[in-house]
């Protein structure tokens, strides 16, 4: 499975059409329904990178769709279609910003909390239990190793704003945010799309070590929004070179996160704006990242 190449977009510009913009994606709002488009951006620390990387954003678009169409009936979503060769009506003008890399979907109201789900102890969860033996206030055996399995995956919420870090918190914060019974279903939801997605996974040589999910709301019922199981929401690892104690080789940003980490170490970058420019071989492989991983979980 390929994405076709496409030209590369760091911002989209549709004149008169109401839009904010994200870290990664630009968000057209139609009335009714919006248009997602995921740019060539690039983030790290919640700091949006000058350099883009190319294709990026068809191939997290790809990777969404093929995600929603195997689960449509695991968990009703948002999306409508991908733009391809036909835009909507009065935005024909700008079909080239936004084919194969544009989720039109229905618009709902947001629940404000990131439903994250992990399945190996890694990242901000690693970090937690470090200071506190817990993540999201659920304790776990004494002694564990970094990017070590968990004995069954875990639900570890965190706030969802749209400047700064998200902040891990409790199911129960949770709960006190949004209320018990909407955050004891989305929990329920994304330890199922969990459990099925680690699977498929798995049959094809990959670990899904933890991910993030989003809803929303709409005439009552909750919907999965956003993207799913991409290696921007997800941490994917191959399972040949897969070892606890370490960090992992990965098919997702990590790898830029990483060289950035080095540079943090050495003074050169203290995680505010403005990022430095990334390398071209920093550039190339990650693009492989993301392509390698799209190739191997869609066949």
């Amino acid at each position: 499975m390929t994405v076709e190449t496409t030209p590369i977009v760091m911002e989209t510009k549709i004149p008169g059409v109401p839009v904010r913009h994200g870290k990664v994606r630009d968000i057209y709002d139609l009335g009714d329904e919006l248009l997602l488009v995921a740019t060539d951006r690039i983030s790290a620390y919640d700091v949006v990178l000058p350099t883009p990387i190319p294709e990026k954003g068809a191939m997290l678009t790809r990777i969404s769709q093929f995600w929603f169409e195997l689960f449509d009936g695991v968990m009703k979503h948002h999306l409508i279609e991908v733009i391809q060769d036909t835009a909507p009506p009065g935005l024909e003008a700008y079909i080239d910003q936004l084919r194969g890399r544009t989720v039109r979907c229905k618009k709902t109201k947001v629940v404000p909390i990131e439903c994250v789900v992990r399945g190996y102890l890694a990242g901000s969860g690693w970090k937690d239990y470090g200071r506190t033996g817990a993540v999201c206030g659920v304790s776990l055996p004494a002694g564990m190793k970094q990017c070590e399995k968990l004995a069954e995956p875990i639900f570890t919420p965190a706030t969802k704003v749209d400047d700064g870090h998200d902040e891990n918190i409790s199911f129960e914060a949770a709960c006190d945010h949004v209320g018990t019974e909407c955050m004891t279903l989305l929990r329920d939801k994304s330890l199922e799309l969990y459990a099925r997605a680690s699977a498929h996974a798995a049959e094809r040589g990959i670990i899904l070590a933890d991910t993030k999910f989003e809803f929303g709301e709409r005439d009552g019922e909750f919907l999965l929004i956003d993207e799913i199981f991409t290696p921007d929401s997800s941490r994917f690892w191959p399972a040949d070179q897969y070892e606890a104690g370490r960090d992992q080789e990965s098919f997702d940003k990590q790898y830029v996160r990483n060289y950035l980490t080095i540079l943090v170490e050495a003074g050169t970058w203290d995680k505010t704006p403005p990022a430095p420019e990334l390398p071209d071989e920093i550039v190339t492989n990650t693009a492989a990242k993301y392509r390698e991983a799209l190739t191997r979980l869609m066949t």
